[in-house]
């Protein structure tokens, strides 16, 4: 047992999102990743004089539904709040958000590990804006401030410190990933910044309840490096005990170039901010109606999914946590299986070939050129023995994908493969193949089930070669096992 045995590590993260609206969260500025800098702000933006902002309301809209997909209470009077600190790209000198009454409270996500499935407590989702860009690697002399982020609008998600390893951390963030873009209402993009995590990290001896003091972890722009972040810092806070150094309350960034962490600023407080009532906006109210109209709006989710696929389609959870890694295969498996009952053989296409075509042309499975449609008629023409799943998945599927509006069977036809089901046809090629090797019946006949199998496998190769494959293997394989046997 090592001294690191000792402590149980508390993590809590904040998840921040931005949402995909054409405008800004208070004004009409476009939202455009990697525009020109500084060319999507206005005077509201920059907070002038005179000028008032306004809510965007997809964005409360898209704020409900994240609150509902982690099961929290919508509170349907909720407000924003001035939030007061000095930063170079904070234009306004404070930011709008949600302090004291947030959108969304007392939610929880489950998420599954190893150990098994576990519920994380979801404290609370509030809006806000996003604050500009600070850019330090243009100019030696000089930081470069873009604008164009500031009053992008954000949902904050706030975990309760329910994680117990970077494990936990990893599967909860994948988890808040998949709902943010089934929703649709953000990319999760987090090397574009879209979707970007603060940890909270602390540690506590084993059998203790009281927390340990906390320390907060940003700048990390993957899943991997938030994994980093929480393992090098539990580490480094349990050395400091175990010295019988104390830990400080502090903001501390990560350097993902030696996977370690260093203290920007002693953390702040709730009173630091000096938060008050946002004077220019008005309270969000919403009624019963409108959270059950954003309710029916919203799309099945990957949870809701993974069951459909393993309780009505009979897949393997294995297969459906394949298919419901994106929303994008999971919708053209769900669509997909309109036209079709080979739920698996279905399954394998996708996984398979498709997956395996979407990679090497590195695109995405939104601009798959199959239809769902268009597939389910070749997995039925598989599934009906007209041809094999490897001329099918080598020779079929890329024609196909140049021709997407093709009559399949009949551009197998054209291509000449069609497999010959005729029984008489294929009598005749398994005596071509008898005749030719018949000692090897003999054999056959005197062997045991181990030899049997290579005898099987010389008499169907040279059966496939005088029919130039086209005879179907799994019907000759049946035909000739029966005429040996009557041999």
């Amino acid at each position: 047992m090592t001294k690191y045995d000792k402590y149980d590590i508390v993590v809590g993260l904040e998840v921040h999102a931005q949402l995909k609206t054409n405008t800004k969260i208070f004004a009409p500025d476009a939202t455009v990743f990697g525009a020109e800098p500084n060319s999507q702000t206005s005077y509201i933006t920059l907070g002038h004089p005179g000028t008032l902002p306004r809510t965007n309301h997809k964005a409360v809209t898209y704020a409900v539904k994240m609150g509902l997909a982690t099961n929290c209470h919508i509170q349907k009077v909720n407000r924003f709040d001035r939030k007061n600190y000095f930063y170079p790209d904070l234009p306004k000198g404070y930011q709008i958000t949600q302090f004291n009454l947030p959108i969304c409270v007392n939610g929880k996500v489950h998420i599954t590990t190893e150990q098994g499935t576990k519920a994380i407590g979801i404290t609370q989702i509030h809006l806000e804006e996003d604050a500009g860009k600070s850019i330090h690697d243009i100019d030696p002399s000089f930081s470069c401030i873009d604008l164009n982020r500031a009053g992008v609008p954000l949902i904050e998600i706030v975990s309760e410190p329910d994680l117990r390893s970077s494990d936990e951390a990893y599967a909860y963030l994948i988890k808040i990933k998949k709902l943010l873009t089934f929703l649709d209402i953000c990319d999760g993009n987090m090397e574009e910044g879209s979707m970007r995590c603060d940890a909270n990290v602390s540690v506590r001896l084993k059998g203790t309840t009281q927390y340990g003091e906390r320390t907060e972890v940003k700048n990390m722009n993957s899943l991997r490096n938030v994994k980093k972040a929480i393992e090098f810092e539990a580490k480094r806070q349990i050395d400091l005990l175990e010295n019988g150094q104390q830990i400080n309350r502090e903001t501390r960034s990560f350097d993902a170039s030696n996977d370690t962490t260093f203290a920007l600023r002693s953390k702040e407080l709730a009173h630091d901010y000096r938060y008050f009532p946002e004077p220019d906006l008005p309270p969000v109210v919403l009624s019963d109606e409108d959270i059950a109209t954003i309710k029916a709006d919203m799309p099945p989710l990957a949870h809701q999914l993974f069951e459909l696929f393993t309780q009505k389609m009979g897949l393997s959870n294995y297969d459906a946590g394949v298919l419901t890694d994106t929303k994008e295969i999971a919708y053209y498996y769900q669509n997909a299986c309109q036209y079709t009952t080979q739920y698996k053989a279905l399954s394998n296409w996708i996984t398979g070939p498709i997956k395996a075509h979407i990679k090497q042309h590195n695109t995405t499975m939104t601009h798959f050129e199959l239809s769902p449609k268009k597939l389910s008629e070749l997995v039925a023409l598989v599934a009906q023995g007209k041809i094999s799943f490897a001329k099918a998945a080598q020779l079929l599927l890329p024609e196909l994908i140049k021709k997407p509006t093709a009559n399949v069977e009949q551009l197998a036809q054209q291509m000449n493969l069609i497999m010959d089901n005729n029984q008489q046809d294929i009598d005749t090629f398994i005596q071509q193949a008898i005749d030719k090797y018949p000692d090897k019946v003999a054999e056959y006949k005197r062997s045991n089930k181990k030899r049997q199998k290579g005898l099987l496998g010389l008499f169907m190769g040279e059966l496939m070669k005088i029919s130039k494959g086209k005879a179907n293997p799994k019907t000759a394989t049946a035909i000739l096992i029966k005429k040996l046997n009557d041999y």
